[in-house]
């Protein structure tokens, strides 16, 4: 097989890994939405609970419940405080939707909640365990966008500077520079804006905090870039190549936003009250 027909199917490779490992953080993490469906009175309710909340208006969690003999209720608690659960609150209908209005809190702060459904005097736990909604503040289109196309570029052009280093490719020292300038612009430019407009700080990993998404950027950055720098110098040193490509697929393994930023409301001297 000639170079270039090899280079179109590692291009393929590449691209189908790279929107699999996109799918897989779109659809993992601790701010994911919780679906599933309940049984109440033999009508079966599909549900899908929000773990994430943007803005500074009240969360806004919906359930669609056609039959109108069907009730629900919400309690919540301050996650990381020392709160006690709110009384139940019956959720409001809006037409066809059940809503529970969670309270604004600051971003990074996080609040625990639990919706109940059933009739007035057997409502049941719609989910097993309890939820954790965490708020950050609006992060423009102009940040996000970028972030995550030059992300998952980076990813793709990793992937395929581990082919181009099977094959000893006459193009591996660009690729693995290429990937080294797309991890840093979108690890390290967009990142932090991202950061700073969601929760306020510009970094939140290593060594000021334990952002592992912050730490996922760091750790692939460095390795490639220690990568490119070795066989810059001898391209014979292509198992650094295949070390990069191997940090690369771990890190993405981990769900986005796990062990984010957050507030914990037990430090706090005066906690401010929740509304």
């Amino acid at each position: 097989m000639s170079y270039t027909l090899k280079s179109i199917l590692f291009w393929f490779i590449s691209f189908l890994l790279m929107a699999s490992a996109a799918i897989y953080q779109r659809t993992t993490g601790p701010t994911y939405p919780v679906r599933g469906t309940i049984v109440i009175d033999n009508e079966e309710i599909k549900y899908r609970l929000i773990r994430t909340w943007e803005g500074d208006t009240k969360a806004e969690v919906k359930i669609k419940v056609i039959n109108e003999q069907i009730l629900g209720k919400y309690r919540f608690k301050r996650f990381k405080s020392h709160d006690e659960w709110s009384e139940p609150i019956p959720m409001q209908r809006d037409g066809e939707m059940l809503v529970a209005k969670l309270p604004n809190l600051p971003p990074a702060g996080k609040i625990q909640y639990e919706v109940f459904l059933g009739k007035e005097n057997n409502l049941t736990l719609v989910t097993k365990k309890t939820l954790i909604l965490r708020y950050k503040g609006v992060v423009p289109q102009w940040a996000l966008i970028p972030h995550i196309i030059v992300m998952f570029l980076a990813m793709m052009f990793a992937t395929r500077t581990g082919f181009e280093a099977l094959i000893k490719g006459k193009y591996l020292k660009n690729y693995a520079l290429f990937t080294v300038i797309l991890f840093g612009f979108g690890g390290f430019l967009f990142g932090p804006i991202m950061q700073k407009y969601a929760f306020g700080v510009y970094w939140a990993g290593w060594p000021f905090g334990t952002d592992l998404t912050d730490n996922k950027s760091l750790a692939t950055f460095v390795i490639w870039l220690i990568a490119w720098l070795q066989i810059r110098k001898n391209p014979n040193r292509r198992w650094w190549v295949y070390a990069a490509v191997v940090v690369l697929f771990i890190t993405f393994i981990i769900p986005h936003s796990t062990m984010g930023s957050e507030i914990d409301f037990t430090q706090t001297e005066a906690p401010p009250a929740i509304n």
